[in-house]
């Protein structure tokens, strides 16, 4: 392992994490529930049938992984808040700027992930007697699992980038390393 690079293993599983979670959002959206109106000849109700519920499935797995890999990489830094402190220089500011932005994009993929679960799990099952024209039985918009694919990719870049920057700051020597053997208060008397 060279200066600074990190744990391998640990790049591997977040980037295999988020790859798995990318695959199942990807899954969720290719697989959303189409509703499609039916109506009751005895009754002269309309109602929708949906087909496979599958999404839901794919995406609170994709929910899942994609905070698994989170959870690993946050509980192999601490946080960045507990541990060793950062050696001030660069390498600070840069995995200060990668660790927000890293969880900026955690955050909205897992919204996305999570309500278009929610959203694609919700069927309106009777619509009742509607003599309306143009109704259409409730679907989850196009679009919603793949944004959180796209967000937990950047997850992934950004958290391989946060930790790479972060093993760097940990390990780094501080620029103004003091090897002192005696005081350097100045208190000597004036004689």
């Amino acid at each position: 392992m060279g200066e600074g690079k990190g744990s391998t293993l640990v790049h591997l599983l977040v980037v295999v994490l988020s790859l798995v979670a990318f695959g199942f959002a990807i899954a969720s959206e290719r697989r959303r529930s189409v509703g499609t109106i039916v109506k009751d000849d005895i009754s002269n109700a309309t109602y929708c049938v949906y087909n496979s519920d599958v999404a839901t499935g794919y995406g609170v797995g994709a929910f899942l992984f994609l905070l698994s890999g989170e959870s690993l990489l946050m509980g192999v830094t601490k946080c960045m808040c507990f541990g060793r402190p950062l050696a001030p220089g660069n390498d600070r500011a840069w995995s200060i700027i990668y660790f927000v932005s890293s969880w900026l994009t955690f955050l909205v993929a897992e919204a996305c992930l999570i309500a278009g679960a929610t959203k694609n799990a919700y069927h309106t099952k009777y619509r009742g007697m509607i003599y309306a024209q143009n109704f259409s039985c409730e679907t989850l918009r196009k679009g919603v699992f793949i944004a959180g694919a796209v967000f937990a990719v950047a997850t992934m870049i950004l958290n391989v980038y946060y930790y790479m920057y972060f093993t760097k700051a940990t390990t780094a020597k501080p620029a103004h390393e003091a090897n002192r053997t005696s005081s350097t208060v100045g208190m000597t008397g004036y004689a």
